[in-house]
């Protein structure tokens, strides 16, 4: 599933019930947008042969030495600074054991008690509020294999390991306990997904799990300091399901402990299907893990001079774009964020207000009619065929009356389709808008006299029906008449 940050919901009404409270922290797991591993040479494209992505230190051979990736360092500083991080200039990698079939070291290579990056926060935007969710750290570790129990894939019974996904990059962002619902959740990952992908650290493809999360969620008493608690449904990778996922947890703790029962640390997977969270592990503690420093690896310094340089190439970020556009453009909150919630959106925009000036008007052709075409087209804007500089002129062509904003939603089809110029796709399809004023005005006069009772109501004070007569005539000339001069001829004709 292609999730679809424009289209996704912004909020729900739910609330939990009267008298309690919920308490959320997120970890995020982003997947660094890097060519090679975390700790090998080995390439980690999506959906390659099963093991065949992975060298000797993938598999955990004896004798197998692990070489920290500069370009993952660098893309993780990248998001740190972006997030407002505190970068520590001397951080280190630790082993953290639990023995899985999908990690062949019998261990994970991450960060423990001191990670690259501490603090910072997410600015969201939830129930018509902003506010800041402040995190804990970011950290860097290598992810594990997959296990595959489909019996499609399997035979049935038994369990195969891919280890291509074993040693790749990964952040993980860990958020304090500020979160209180499904929405401020799901307004969260938005926001801290479009802002690692306008800095290119990571793809935020959540259907290849680039980008996933496990959420701790606890419930209390109102009013009360003390957390409850928690439970950890894991690998949630989609805002849908992050929401669901969330809901349910908080409704099934709270009904457990008003029935006199006890909320039990663990770890819950979601269950789409069935629409509800189970149990997969009584959750672990940190000493379970047996933390120790990797002894392979030296500590990761940062180098102040390099960190300025990175801070320096930062594009500017969503929440300083939107300001901008309402500011300097005069745009609404909301179609300030669907056009620059997305960097590729964002930079196709001002391309193309950069040849054609009148932003608002743009504005909507792009957050409405491109982002729409994108969809159905099932690819992203940078793939599809069309240049701002087109649009430009097609826009042109609706100003000057040449193309109806019917028809120029039909050239507009065919240039995010295969490109061109618009002015030859309107002649080549005969889509020049009908300006003849003697035509229409003959046009409109048998509209009007096949609708002598709206023509009467009209000139009894029913003002709002000269949109009827307006929208009869865009439909006695299939869309292609010039709305100023139809607009103009009707009057003038119900003036007679």
């Amino acid at each position: 599933m292609r999730e679809q940050p424009n289209a996704a919901p912004r909020g729900t009404s739910w609330s939990p019930p009267e008298g309690w409270e919920a308490v959320i922290g997120l970890e995020v797991h982003a997947q660094l947008a890097t060519d090679s591993k975390l700790f090998s040479s080995a390439p980690h494209a999506f959906g390659a042969s099963p093991n065949s992505q992975t060298t000797e230190v993938d598999l955990g051979l004896p004798g197998v030495l692990p070489a920290i990736n500069r370009r993952a360092v660098e893309l993780a500083v990248r998001a740190a600074l972006a997030l407002g991080c505190e970068l520590q200039r001397e951080s280190l990698f630790a082993r953290k054991h639990y023995f899985y079939p999908d990690l062949p070291k019998g261990y994970q290579i991450s960060q423990y008690e001191r990670p690259f990056a501490l603090g910072g926060g997410v600015p969201i935007e939830s129930g018509g509020q902003a506010r800041t969710i402040e995190l804990t750290r970011i950290h860097l570790e290598e992810d594990a294999g997959k296990s595959i129990h489909d019996p499609a894939v399997t035979g049935g019974g038994v369990t195969h390991v891919d280890l291509n996904r074993a040693g790749v990059p990964l952040i993980e962002i860990v958020s304090e306990p500020q979160i209180r619902g499904p929405a401020e959740a799901g307004a969260y990952l938005r926001s801290l997904r479009s802002l690692l992908r306008y800095l290119d650290a990571c793809s935020g493809d959540m259907e290849k799990g680039c980008f996933r999360c496990d959420a701790n969620v606890s419930v209390r008493r109102s009013g009360e300091e003390r957390l409850g608690t928690r439970t950890e449904l894991k690998n949630l990778n989609s805002f849908r399901f992050v929401e669901k996922a969330i809901e349910f947890e908080i409704e099934r703790q709270i009904e457990l402990i008003e029935d006199g029962g006890a909320v039990v640390q663990q770890t819950r997977g979601w269950d789409e299907r069935a629409g509800r969270s189970y149990e997969m592990r009584t959750k672990e503690q940190a000493e379970d893990y047996r933390y120790f420093p990797d002894p392979d690896l030296p500590p990761l310094a940062l180098d102040e001079e390099w960190i300025e340089r990175l801070r320096a190439g930062l594009p500017e970020l969503p929440g300083s774009r939107r300001a901008r556009y309402v500011a300097d453009w005069g745009l609404s909150e909301e179609v300030a964020r669907v056009l620059t919630e997305e960097r590729e959106v964002a930079d196709f925009f001002e391309r193309l207000v950069a040849d054609y000036p009148d932003a608002k008007s743009a504005s909507g052709w792009v957050a409405r009619d491109v982002l729409e075409l994108r969809a159905a087209a099932g690819r992203s804007l940078v793939e599809l065929p069309l240049e701002p500089r087109a649009l430009a002129a097609l826009l042109r062509l609706v100003d000057a009356g040449r193309v109806s904003p019917a028809s120029g939603r039909e050239i507009l089809a065919e240039l995010a389709a295969r490109g061109g110029d618009p002015e030859k796709i309107m002649l080549e399809r005969g889509l020049e808008a009908v300006a003849d004023s003697g035509e229409l005005a003959g046009l409109a006069r048998e509209v009007l006299a096949a609708h002598p009772r709206q023509v009467e109501q009209y000139r009894s004070g029913q003002q709002k029906l000269f949109n009827f007569f307006v929208g009869q005539m865009m439909k006695a000339t299939r869309g292609k008449a010039s709305p100023p001069v139809v607009q103009q001829v009707l009057r003038e004709t119900l003036d007679e």
